[in-house]
């Protein structure tokens, strides 16, 4: 079976009327090692007009506790999803409110019951209870896809013309390692792959979208750090290019952009955080050659790989 480990989800629902379910649900996946990254479940300590309050909430203002709440929806990911809490089929004011956003921000949403309130598209293959949602997670490594219905096709296009526009910059790096290991005349220095459940569970380089307001290098070192630990230093450039139409990853609504550089560690001690699942030092080469590399990754490790057989 797959790892569930590391996809991250949002839970949604009213806290008022069904708390406790949203809690157990919190629980089922929890347990099931999908990361729920919002809401931080505590004790509820008061009630605004309607709005509950949670022990660990930042704020009171209601305004406040929603858009921090609405943030979390950009740390999901590729790979995460919402899931809407609405055992009656209904939603409710602020729950509308935050479907509207996933809508438009292209994430993928999933709901225990059937929309009776709302007049928002779901495509089929939507409604999962959380039992049967965590065995499909379980045994695919990732939340089920959704199912465009021939009479429905003119709806999703016109969902998808929504989205707002913009591009996701992502960084990568060739990570070649300069430990002490000893390495002969000529010979390829390891690079470090990661297999990861972002890329359908295949290897890729280590890497990240960059953040707002921050510079590219900045954005390399952090994710090199979050995900294995290293202290990296940034070298050259190595490529920069559109997400590969064929790599079976694409959204033609979504522009994203890798720039990915060559980096040197001193070690080789790897602490993987939720991202990925497994690594391996190995020699560009043979990485090309044996493992099951991810498009965009591959195209950048043969970048990699003619130009380090050019310097030798």
């Amino acid at each position: 079976m797959s790892q569930s480990h590391g996809i991250k989800c949002i839970l949604h629902g009213s806290f008022r009327k069904n708390f406790d379910l949203i809690r157990e649900v919190h629980n089922t996946f929890t347990k099931a090692g999908i990361n729920v990254i919002a809401p931080e479940i505590s004790d509820i300590v008061g009630e605004t007009d309607g709005f509950v309050h949670l022990a660990k909430d930042y704020s009171t203002d209601q305004r406040i506790t929603e858009l921090l709440y609405l943030k979390k929806i950009s740390q999901l990911g590729a790979s995460g999803f919402s899931y809407y809490v609405n055992p009656q089929g209904t939603l409710g004011t602020s729950t509308s409110y935050e479907l509207a956003v996933d809508q438009l921000t292209n994430t993928r949403c999933l709901f225990t019951n059937k929309l009776k309130d709302h007049p928002a598209y779901i495509p089929q293959n939507s409604i999962w209870q959380p039992n049967e949602l965590v065995q499909y997670i379980s045994e695919y490594g990732y939340y089920p896809p959704p199912v465009i219905s021939q009479n429905e096709k003119y709806i999703h296009t016109m969902v998808k013309d929504l989205i707002l526009p913009g591009s996701i910059i992502a960084v990568g790096a060739i990570i070649v390692d300069y430990s002490e290991k000893r390495y002969r005349k000529d010979q390829e220095r390891d690079i470090l792959m990661v297999r990861t459940h972002k890329w359908g569970n295949r290897f890729s380089i280590v890497g990240g979208k960059v953040q707002r307001n921050e510079r590219l290098t900045d954005a390399l070192i952090r994710e090199i750090k979050e995900e294995t630990r290293l202290d990296a230093k940034v070298k050259e450039s190595i490529c920069t290019f559109d997400e590969l139409k064929n790599s079976g990853y694409y959204l033609p609504n979504i522009h994203k952009v890798f720039t990915d550089n060559i980096v040197h560690v001193r070690s080789r001690n790897i602490t993987l955080n939720d991202e990925a699942q497994e690594y391996v030092w190995i020699p560009p080469s043979i990485a090309l050659r044996e493992l099951d590399i991810e498009p965009n990754a591959r195209k950048t490790v043969h970048l990699y790989q003619n130009k380090h057989l050019r310097a030798a």
